[in-house]
């Protein structure tokens, strides 16, 4: 997706849930890291993995359980956590949510 620059979006709106599935929308993609938007239906997940770099979720919409080196949390609209780079994580929508995930590769 190409987004101009200097326009306002609802961010909402740049990626729709589907049933049974995640969607994503990679919004930003530099040298230096992304921005990825993403849709969970309801029980949808990513099971446990690591990523090289930090990493920022931050939730747009509904609510999401991320585990995070073993650690569960709990997501609302509105919240926002720092995952450390090589840290094992795993998402699951506990209702249907949006987040935005930063990559930061530098």
């Amino acid at each position: 997706m190409s987004l101009d620059k200097s326009e306002i979006f609802s961010i909402g709106e740049l990626v729709d849930y589907q049933d049974k599935s995640v969607v994503s929308v990679e919004i930003v993609k530099k040298d230096t890291g992304t921005v990825t938007l993403f849709a969970f239906d309801e029980g949808e997940g990513l099971s446990e993995h690591s990523a090289p770099f930090d990493a920022i979720v931050q939730v747009i919409d509904g609510t999401l359980k991320l585990t995070l080196d073993g650690v569960p949390f709990v997501l609302n609209e509105g919240d926002l956590i720092i995952m450390p780079a090589d840290v094992p994580h795993a998402l699951h929508a506990e209702t249907r949510f949006k987040m935005i995930l930063t990559m930061i590769k530098s």
